[in-house]
C-alpha cells in the first residue's frame, strides 16, 4: 500500500550574466561622460511628468513607481503650455519624464526652446518613452523618412531611427552602462519577453553620444551554434562546443536590437533616457528608476540598503492539518541560518497566541513542542491570548486580560515576557484606532512597536506608511502572497504561476526595490505542508541577489521602527482617513462608534471675518447641531490645524453627541448578526465573519453637525486632513476686504493686551519699518509672527487653491462678509439651500438689528434680543491712510488673483473686491 509524501517545492532559479557567455564586451567599448556644471536647483525640486490624460496606463504607471518611493512630482498633461520651469532663478524640477516622447519632440517652438534651455542651465535630463505603433501613428510628422521597412522613421533631429512592433527575446543589460545604480548591470533574463508591440532604436555606429542601456534578440532569432537552440543555463555545454565550434559573436551582436537607451548630452547638451516600451515589463522600472538618478545627478537615489523583518503570525493557532511539525521547525530554523549568511543579524520573528497550545494532531503538537524546545533561535512576540479582536470591546480590562494570559503562557514555557513589539490579531485596533487597546499596551505591556497593513488603506500596497501614535511606533506592513490558506504550492490561488510572477520581478520582488524596511506578514500554516513561505523568500532573494544591487539587513523591532522614522521623520504623524469610506477599516473599528457622529459641513473663516456670528446664527436651525464647546478654545474645536490632531478621532468625535443614538444605528450585513450588548462585557469568539458589515453610506440627513475653526482656512496641511476623513463635507468661507481683516486682527490682538500690538502701530507692524526704534532680535521675531497672522490669512486666492485641490467646487460655498453683516437673513437663506437643510427656517422672524450693538443678534421668545459677548462687535477706530495705501498695495496682486479664481468659479465678485480692484491710489 502507498501513501503520497509531499515534496516541498525546491527553488531552481538560474542567474544568467552576459559576461559568462562571452567573455567580451559585446556592447562596445566607450568613456563614461563627464559631469556637467552643477544646476542652481530648488531645494524642493520636484520630477516633471508630463502624460497625455490623467487616466492613460503609462502615466499611472509612472505616478505609482513614483509615489512607492516618495519621489515628489508634479503631473502636467502635455500640451501648447508649460508650467513655470524657475522660481527665484532657482530650478523647480530635477527631473523631466515625458509618458510619450513624440509630444516633447512636438512641442511648438516657443516652449521647445524654453524646455531645451532650462535642460541644458540646470543640468537637467530627460526621459522619454515610446510605446509601439500607437504611438508613431499618432505622430505622422516624426520624419518625413517614413518609407523605411516596418516604419523606420528618424527620432527628431537626433540621428536615432526607431522601428516599431517588434516581438522580443532574451532581454539583457549593458555591463558598461554607467547609469545603473539598484539594477546589477550585465544580466539576461532569458526567454520570450512580454508584449508584442516593442519599439527598437538604430543608433550610429561607435558613437560617443549615444549607447545602449538594454538589448535583445528578434523572438524569431536562432542562435545556429546551438544543436538545441538558444540557451545559456548550461555553461560546459557551451565551453565544450566552443572548443570544436567556431562562434560568429559578430553575428550575434549584429541581431541585439537596443530597446532602451542613453543620450549623454554631448550631441546637444541634453541628457536623455529612452524608452522602447512602457513599464509593463519589470526590468522597466528598475531601470527608470536608476535613470531618475542618473538624470537627477543623485538628487532621485534611493540607498541601497535594506531593512528586513518577517514575522511569522498565529504559531499555535492553526487548524489541524495545518500546523508545523518537528520537521517543519528543523526545516525552519536550518533556512534562518542560511538567510543569517546573507542578511546579517536576522531572526524570524514569532507571533503566539497561548490558548491553541497542542490543539493539533498528534505530530503537530509534538511540533508545538519542538518549537518551544527551540525557542531561543527565534524572537517572540504577543498576539492576544485567545486571538481575539480588540475592538470588539470597549472594556480595557478584558483586552488587558487577553495580553496578561498570554504573557503567564509565555512564563510558564520559557518565553520572553517582554515585548516592545507585539501585533493585534486581524491588526484589530491598532488602524483605524481604537483607544483602549493602545492605552492598555502603554499601562502593562511597554510596548513600543507595532505593525499592520491598514494604513492609511490596504490598497494600494505601495502607499502602505508608518505613524506614531501614543508613543507607539506603528511600522507598514506587507503581505508576500501568502496567506494561512496557502499551504500548497499546486492548489495556491490562480496557480503556482501567480506566485512566482509575484517573487520574479512582481509585485514581491519589487517591495523589497521601493521600500527601505520591509515587514513582511506570513503565517506558522506557510512554514508547514509545502513551507510555501521558505520558497518563497529564497525565490525572491536570489532573483534580488541577481538583479539588484541591494544590501540586505536585519534588526530587532525597537532598532527598525527608530530606523524607519529616521528614514521617513515626515510619517510621524499619522493622517485619519474615514473608518466608513472603506468596508476593511468599517470591520475592525468600534462597534460603539457612529458614521453619522461626524460633522457634514464646517465653517473655515478665515479670522475676524464673521466666523462666529455665523455659527451662532447656523445653531439656531433646530436640525443643525454645533460642537459641543471646548474647554480650551470655547466654540471651536481647532482639531485639524494644531496639536489637538494627535488626539484621533475618538477624541474629535466626542465633541458631536449624538442626541437618540438608537435612531442612527449603523446597518449591518444580512449575513451577519451581532450582539452590541455583550461586547462591552466580553470578547464576541466568533460570532462575526470577518468584514462582514457594510458601512451605511453618505447621505445629507439630520442631525446636520458642524464646527466652526477660523484657523482652518490658512492652515496648510488642514485641507488635506479634512478631506482625509470628511471627504463628503461641505466648506464655508467668509470673504471680507483683506486689508479690514488685518487691521481688525492686529486691533483684536491689542485689545487682548499684546505687547508688540501695545508698542508698535499697525503700520510699524504691516510694513516692518521699525528701524528707527532699534528693536531686538527677540522682537523683530514677534513683530514678524503678528505680521503673519495679519497679512497671511489675507492671501485668500493661494489659500483656496490649496483647498480647491481636494474639494470640488460644488462643496464649497463662499460668504460676502459685507452682505453676512449688513443682511444676514439673505445669507441664511442661501445657506439653507446650499447645505440642503431640513425644515427651511424663516430668519426674518429669527434675527433682528440690535441698534446698540450695531449688527443683527438672535429675537429671543420675549421679543428681545440676545447678541454676541462684548468681544464681538468692538468699534475700532479708522485705519490711518498710510497703512490703508501699503496693503492696497500688498494685496493688489492677490486680489487681482483672487477675482480670476472666483470668475472661474463663476462666482459672484464681492463688492468690496470690485471697489479695491476699482481704487487708484
Amino acid at each position: 500500500m502507498f501513501s503520497w509524501i509531499r515534496v516541498p517545492p525546491k527553488v531552481d532559479y538560474q542567474c544568467h550574466r552576459v559576461h559568462s557567455m562571452v567573455g567580451s564586451n559585446i556592447f562596445g567599448e566607450y568613456e563614461s561622460p563627464t559631469g556637467y556644471k552643477n544646476a542652481q536647483l530648488r531645494p524642493d525640486s520636484k520630477v516633471l511628468v508630463f502624460v497625455e490624460t490623467q487616466y492613460t496606463r503609462l502615466g499611472k504607471h509612472i505616478v505609482e513607481v513614483l509615489e512607492a518611493v516618495r519621489f515628489k512630482y508634479k503631473i502636467e498633461i502635455a500640451g501648447k503650455s508649460l508650467p513655470l520651469l524657475t522660481s527665484s532663478d532657482k530650478g523647480k524640477y530635477s527631473a523631466i519624464v515625458f509618458e510619450n516622447l513624440f509630444k516633447y519632440f512636438h512641442l511648438n517652438k516657443w516652449n521647445r526652446d524654453l524646455l531645451d534651455k532650462y535642460c541644458r542651465e540646470f543640468n537637467v535630463g530627460i526621459i522619454g518613452f515610446i510605446v509601439g505603433n500607437e504611438q508613431a501613428d499618432n505622430h505622422k510628422k516624426v520624419s518625413d523618412q517614413l518609407n523605411h521597412p516596418k516604419g523606420r522613421r528618424r527620432l527628431d533631429n537626433l540621428p536615432i531611427y526607431v522601428e516599431s512592433d517588434y516581438q522580443i527575446k532574451d532581454y539583457q543589460l549593458n555591463a558598461h552602462s554607467n547609469i545603473f545604480r539598484i539594477t546589477r548591470p550585465g544580466s539576461i533574463s532569458l526567454g520570450i519577453v512580454p508584449e508584442n508591440n516593442w519599439s527598437i532604436f538604430t543608433l550610429p555606429p561607435n558613437s560617443s553620444s549615444f549607447f545602449p542601456i538594454a538589448q535583445a534578440l528578434p523572438r524569431n532569432y536562432i542562435v545556429d551554434t546551438y544543436p538545441d537552440g538558444y540557451k545559456y543555463s548550461n555553461i560546459k555545454k557551451l565551453n565544450k562546443l566552443s572548443n570544436s565550434t567556431s562562434i560568429d559573436w559578430n553575428n550575434y551582436k549584429k541581431n541585439l536590437l537596443t530597446t532602451v537607451f542613453q543620450d549623454n548630452g554631448s550631441y546637444d547638451g541634453i541628457k536623455r533616457i529612452v524608452f522602447g516600451n512602457g513599464l509593463d515589463y519589470w526590468l522597466h522600472k528598475l531601470i527608470f528608476l536608476d535613470s531618475l538618478s542618473y538624470l537627477s545627478n543623485g538628487k532621485w537615489s534611493l540607498p541601497l540598503q535594506r531593512y528586513i523583518q518577517i514575522d511569522i503570525d498565529d504559531i499555535f493557532v492553526g487548524e489541524k492539518g495545518t500546523r508545523m511539525k518537528a520537521v517543519d521547525v528543523e526545516m525552519l530554523i536550518e533556512f534562518q541560518q542560511r538567510l543569517a549568511l546573507l542578511i546579517p543579524g536576522f531572526k524570524f520573528n514569532l507571533g503566539y497566541s497561548g490558548k491553541f497550545f497542542h490543539r493539533g494532531y498528534p505530530d503537530e503538537n509534538d511540533g508545538d513542542d519542538f518549537l518551544l524546545k527551540k525557542s531561543d533561535h527565534f524572537r517572540w512576540f504577543c498576539h492576544t491570548f485567545t486571538h481575539s479582536q480588540a475592538h470588539l470591546t470597549n472594556n480595557a480590562t478584558i483586552i488587558e486580560n487577553e495580553l496578561l494570559f498570554n504573557r503567564e503562557f509565555a512564563k510558564v514555557n520559557n518565553l520572553p515576557t517582554y515585548n516592545v513589539y507585539t501585533v493585534s490579531p486581524h491588526h484589530s485596533g491598532v488602524y483605524p484606532i481604537h483607544e483602549p487597546l493602545f492605552d492598555v499596551w502603554k499601562r502593562i505591556s511597554e510596548v513600543r512597536v507595532t505593525s499592520t497593513e491598514e494604513y492609511p488603506h490596504l490598497r494600494p500596497a505601495h502607499l502602505r506608511r508608518g505613524f506614531i501614535y501614543k508613543d507607539v511606533m506603528v511600522l507598514p506592513r506587507q503581505t508576500c502572497g501568502l496567506y494561512t490558506h496557502t499551504i500548497f504550492i499546486d492548489k495556491y490561488p490562480g496557480g503556482r504561476d501567480k506566485l512566482e510572477k509575484s517573487i520574479f520581478g512582481g509585485d514581491l520582488f519589487y517591495s523589497f526595490v521601493v521600500n527601505q524596511i520591509n515587514v513582511y506578514m506570513t503565517h506558522q500554516s506557510n512554514y508547514a505542508n509545502d513551507r510555501l513561505a521558505l520558497y518563497t523568500f529564497e525565490a525572491v532573494i536570489k532573483f534580488i541577489q541577481c538583479w539588484t544591487n541591494l544590501q540586505l539587513f536585519s534588526l530587532p523591532p525597537l532598532e527598525l521602527a527608530r530606523k524607519y522614522f529616521q528614514i521617513y521623520p515626515e510619517e510621524k504623524d499619522p493622517i485619519w482617513m474615514n473608518p466608513c469610506e472603506d468596508r476593511r477599516h468599517y470591520n475592525i473599528w468600534s462597534l460603539s462608534k457612529s458614521c453619522f457622529q461626524l460633522p457634514q459641513f464646517l465653517i473655515l473663516g478665515p479670522q475676524k471675518t464673521g466666523s462666529t456670528a455665523l455659527y451662532f446664527f447656523l445653531s439656531m436651525h433646530p436640525s443643525v447641531i454645533s460642537n459641543q464647546p471646548s474647554t480650551d478654545s470655547f466654540e471651536e474645536v481647532q482639531f485639524f490645524n494644531g496639536k489637538n490632531y494627535n488626539k484621533g478621532i475618538d477624541w474629535y468625535m466626542n465633541f458631536f453627541q449624538l442626541p437618540n443614538s438608537s435612531h442612527f444605528t449603523l446597518p449591518i450585513d444580512d449575513a451577519t448578526t451581532l450582539n452590541n450588548s455583550s461586547t462591552n462585557s466580553s470578547l464576541v469568539q466568533g460570532h462575526m465573519k470577518f468584514f462582514q458589515r457594510i458601512p451605511p453610506p453618505y447621505k445629507e440627513a439630520p442631525p446636520y453637525f458642524f464646527e466652526k475653526s477660523s484657523t482652518y482656512f490658512d492652515g496648510e496641511l488642514v485641507p488635506m486632513r479634512v478631506h482625509s476623513l470628511l471627504p463628503h463635507a461641505k466648506l464655508i468661507v467668509i470673504l471680507i476686504s483683506p486689508l479690514k481683516r488685518a487691521y481688525s486682527w492686529y486691533q483684536h490682538m491689542k485689545a487682548h493686551n499684546l505687547s508688540i500690538a501695545l508698542n508698535y502701530t499697525f503700520y510699524e507692524v504691516v510694513s516692518l519699518d521699525v528701524q528707527h526704534k532699534n528693536p531686538s532680535e527677540r522682537t523683530m521675531k514677534k513683530l514678524r509672527d503678528l505680521r503673519q497672522r495679519c497679512l497671511g490669512p489675507g492671501a485668500y486666492a493661494l489659500h483656496l487653491e490649496r483647498w480647491l485641490t481636494f474639494f470640488s467646487p460644488q462643496q464649497m460655498l463662499f460668504v460676502d462678509g459685507d452682505e453676512l453683516r449688513l443682511n444676514p437673513i439673505n445669507v441664511m437663506d442661501k445657506l439653507q439651500m446650499f447645505l440642503k437643510l431640513e425644515p427651511y427656517i424663516d430668519y426674518s422672524k429669527m434675527l433682528r438689528f440690535d441698534q446698540k450693538k450695531g449688527f443683527y443678534c438672535q429675537v429671543t421668545k420675549g421679543n428681545s434680543t440676545k447678541c454676541l459677548g462684548k468681544s464681538k462687535g468692538r468699534i475700532y477706530p479708522e485705519m490711518d491712510t498710510l497703512s490703508r495705501n501699503y496693503l492696497h498695495h500688498y494685496y493688489l496682486h492677490h486680489n487681482v488673483v483672487l477675482s480670476k479664481l472666483l470668475n472661474r468659479l463663476r462666482v459672484r465678485i464681492p463688492t468690496w473686491l470690485e471697489l479695491e480692484l476699482s481704487n487708484n491710489l
